[in-house]
């Protein structure tokens, strides 16, 4: 198993849920935890550690960044005018990896991010390999011509749990997709319930 599988199944243990929806997760037979330890740990979680686990789930959701990298774009959410948890999804919705996993140009959030870094994703006709990259609305993002045959691209399409959220307009055909507005927290298809509004709670205490 590689790394990058390893941490992603680990991460579904830790937080006991299938974060991904992915058929293959470990949660699907087994809800505890990973360690010689995991199935004690079904006790009442208090309110720190309610607002943590809800930080670390959406956290990892995207491809478990770094604390350094989710309290940046945290802060940049209480900045802006309006609900910081609603800001908060939209920033992280618009991050070119997101935003190629979300159009299923690649089957996991991992491999989105591997797949930009690696060059094969064109923004407006130009390349961009920054991951974190942050979409405008009405941006066009495509996979380059030289990766459109690629084996992951092929499989992405394919897969059946997962759709294509609204407001992205997606031509698998041409595999270009258009950001046509940033979306809310309802608007975005996760897996599992995810609570924002927790992880405002969360680092307004600490």
């Amino acid at each position: 198993m590689t790394k990058r599988t390893s941490a992603k199944y680990k991460i579904d243990r830790r937080m006991g849920e299938n974060i991904w929806g992915r058929p293959k997760s470990p949660v699907n037979r087994r809800e505890y935890g990973p360690g010689q330890h995991g199935q004690r740990r079904k006790g009442k979680l208090s309110d720190f550690g309610l607002q943590l686990r809800a930080k670390q789930k959406l956290k990892g959701y995207y491809g478990d960044m770094t604390e350094k990298q989710f309290r940046r774009i945290y802060s940049e959410a209480e900045r802006v005018k309006g609900d910081t948890g609603e800001n908060l999804i939209g920033l992280l919705e618009r991050r070119l990896d997101a935003v190629v996993y979300r159009a299923k140009f690649v089957p996991t959030v991992f491999a989105a991010r591997q797949f930009v870094n690696h060059g094969h994703v064109r923004v407006n006709g130009k390349k961009v390999n920054i991951p974190s990259y942050r979409v405008q609305e009405g941006d066009v993002i495509e996979v380059r011509d030289r990766s459109k045959q690629l084996a992951v691209v092929m499989e992405a399409i394919a897969l059946p749990e997962r759709d294509v959220p609204d407001y992205l307009d997606v031509d698998h055909s041409k595999l270009t997709a258009t950001f046509t507005r940033t979306p809310g927290l309802s608007d975005v298809p996760y897996p599992v319930i995810m609570e924002p509004n927790l992880v405002v709670e969360f680092y307004a205490k600490n």
